[in-house]
């Protein structure tokens, strides 16, 4: 009995050794080389009429930065609330906002914290704050009804989880923009195609101490992302790891997405550099749900959020799911006859002549 003790006592002395090593030598490393097709269209962005920032105070007191765009016009049509991508702020979804809001929605654009000028830039207290920072947001801010949870890029992954959540029915509608998955989802190009640097062994470790309730390490960085020196002030170039956890689907996304009850739509672009356009619908679809899936001819991952083409499409997918009952188009797959590809059918007159041109 001794020499029984004394090797699981060598052997749990192993592995705790082990995970020390993971968590204090397994970081993400340097960051990547900086991406000009993401770095750069934001370049040519007319930010001069970008609105002042917003806050909210969240239940730990933290102020949560966000931005209104009014809807034009007399009758408010609903609200969109727009969820930015990985190391970004609100401004970056500013020309969907406005397009939004020119089509008669009231639009909000966030800070997620940890980002922009919510919080601490790369850090969250626990796992599960983002969550309740936006019910808080909710809350505090009167949403014109249908409302809309939209997000770009890990931004649409965050939604994607929000959406499977037993929160999800703060929201009539989500759609989500060229969403960030999982690492294990088949949509996802290899390093998110040059964009981060990804510490795995850290990850790993933290996790398993995170499964015995250890939360000691949750605020150490596990991700770096190619961001320009320049724009190091403005964006957020690294995550901690309880961010990079939050900011994201569940680790089983698949539960996710058989959770949700609300209408759903997904629009990416052709040319994605980030994701492979043209598996999102059978992800979805092997997770037991039938997604409508709009692919965008001649749209890459950034474009996504910037060109008018895309704005258009995000509205047209906004506007047709204000006019359906949830779940009318994502129905489970099992004991259907037919699984078939759905895809947004309906597009205003000025996107339908560029998506036919190609443009």
């Amino acid at each position: 009995m001794k020499r029984l003790l004394v090797t699981i006592l060598i052997v749990v002395a192993v592995l705790v050794a082990a995970l020390g090593l993971a968590i204090a030598l397994g970081g993400p490393g340097k960051a990547p080389p900086p991406m000009s097709s993401i770095n750069d269209p934001f370049k040519n962005v007319d930010f001069s009429d970008l609105p002042e920032a917003r806050y909210v105070t969240a239940r730990d007191g933290t102020k949560l930065a966000f931005r209104a765009y009014p809807a034009a016009g007399g009758a408010v049509k609903g609200s969109v609330v727009l969820l930015h991508g990985s190391s970004a702020s609100s401004s970056s979804m500013h020309l969907m906002a406005k397009g939004f809001a020119a089509a008669g929605y009231a639009a909000y654009t966030l800070d997620i914290r940890g980002h922009g000028k919510s919080g601490t830039k790369g850090h969250i207290a626990y796992i599960g704050q983002l969550e309740d920072d936006l019910e808080d947001f909710v809350h505090s801010t009167k949403l014109a009804q249908p409302s809309t949870l939209a997000g770009f890029s890990s931004g649409g992954g965050f939604v994607l989880r929000f959406a499977g959540s037993p929160r999800q029915e703060l929201f009539s509608n989500y759609l989500l923009l060229s969403p960030w998955i999982s690492q294990d989802a088949a949509t996802l190009r290899p390093g998110s195609g040059g964009w981060a640097t990804v510490g795995v062994p850290r990850i790993i470790a933290i996790a398993v101490f995170n499964g015995f309730g250890v939360h000691a390490f949750d605020d150490l960085p596990v991700v770096r992302f190619a961001v320009n020196e320049r724009d190091r002030d403005l964006l957020t170039p690294q995550y901690s790891f309880a961010l990079a956890q939050n900011f994201r689907p569940e680790r089983d996304y698949q539960a996710n997405i058989r959770a949700i009850r609300q209408t759903l739509r997904v629009l990416v672009g052709q040319n994605d550099d980030v994701s492979y356009a043209d598996r999102f619908a059978a992800v979805f679809k092997t997770a037991g749900k039938d997604v409508p899936v709009t692919v965008l001819p001649g749209i890459d991952h950034i474009s996504l959020t910037l060109d008018p083409v895309a704005v258009q499409a995000a509205i047209a997918a906004v506007e047709s799911m204000d006019h359906e009952k949830p779940n009318q188009t994502m129905q489970p797959t099992a004991g259907r006859r037919r699984n078939k590809l759905s895809v947004t059918p309906t597009f205003p007159p000025v996107a339908m002549r560029a998506l036919a041109s190609g443009g």
